[in-house]
């Protein structure tokens, strides 16, 4: 799956750079919670499958110290070309190159919807692995249905996610939940609701 994963955003870079890579199209409260996220943590932050590197750059300039981390290595390039000076590096989210308790946040937007469910909780596991005590994370995935279930994305399979479950694997992983939001798909959008956690590593 991470092998097919990679090569499916590979083949589409241009194309998705041209559709997400600029923040101020993006969904007005999607760019509030980003902004609260940015005021919320504190030290360095991975934007941990950050493909075109757009949100990466965002915090940057909302006075973040962050990088970039993707699996695709040609969203890697694309990345460092379009925001030069900002850190950004080849890698699975699975296992960060980042020593044990050092960030102050990991960002992952939409970054799981790849990931076969059985796996998530040993990403949420290495988030938690990495952040420092009292670090965030801030999870954004589709939502909807009574379990994890898949989904023809345009790229490559993808999951949506019951916010009741996944919230549940949080905790297991020993996050302590501090926000949800939830908001319906905007007319351009897939027909999906989505849903955002920011968790605190206790």
């Amino acid at each position: 799956m991470i092998d097919q994963t990679a090569s499916a955003y590979d083949a589409v870079v241009p194309l998705y750079a041209e559709l997400f890579g600029d923040v101020r199209r993006h969904h007005p409260v999607d760019r509030a919670l980003i902004a609260a996220f940015a005021e919320t943590v504190e030290g360095r932050v991975a934007d941990a499958g950050c493909g075109p590197g757009h949100y990466t750059a965002h915090l940057r300039e909302l006075g973040v110290d962050a990088f970039g981390v993707d699996l695709s290595p040609a969203m890697v390039t694309h990345a460092r070309e379009a925001h030069p000076g900002v850190r950004f590096d080849e890698g699975t989210i699975a296992a960060l190159d980042v020593p044990s308790g050092t960030l102050g946040g990991v960002l992952s937007w939409y970054s799981i919807i790849h990931t076969d469910p059985g796996d998530v909780p040993a990403i949420l596991a290495e988030f938690h692995r990495v952040l420092r005590p009292g670090g965030h994370v801030l999870l954004g995935v589709f939502a909807g249905g009574d379990a994890p279930a898949p989904f023809d994305h345009k790229v490559t399979r993808a999951y949506r996610w019951p916010d009741g479950h996944l919230a549940a694997l949080l905790r297991d992983a020993g996050f302590e939940e501090t926000a949800r939001l939830a908001r319906r798909p905007a007319p351009d959008e897939r027909p999906f609701d989505h849903v955002r956690f920011l968790a605190r590593r206790a």
